[in-house]
């Protein structure tokens, strides 16, 4: 009898919206600096999304002419919200390819609503 994997699989945290590749987002993360916590915007495009039980997404923007990538594992306590600002239309899952790019060459269409 095969098992199949799915039937095991945590969906995502549902207090965060669905999103995918090519859509902008802006992450809250709480930062500890000494002794004092607050909130850290990080805003750019997700070039990855991976569910599953330890599922995360990459966020990749760029912050004063140098690309700046960051993961994030969606159960991280660190997490306090994720806003998606732009839906981006894509044709592919993985968006490696705009490491290499820049400028007008790293743009994505926006999706339609």
């Amino acid at each position: 009898m095969a098992v199949d994997l799915r039937d095991f699989a945590q969906p995502r945290n549902p207090e965060f919206p669905e999103f995918g590749a090519g859509d902008t987002v802006r992450v809250q993360v709480r930062v500890i600096e000494g002794s004092r916590e607050r909130l850290q915007p990080f805003e750019g495009t997700v070039i990855r999304v991976k569910n599953g039980p330890a599922g995360n997404f990459t966020v990749r923007r760029v912050a004063s002419g140098i690309g700046v990538e960051r993961t994030f594992p969606f159960n991280s306590p660190r997490l306090e919200s994720i806003e998606v600002t732009r839906k981006g239309r894509v044709r592919r899952s993985r968006l490696y390819y705009l490491r290499g790019r820049t400028g007008r060459a790293a743009r994505i269409r926006e999706a339609r609503r």
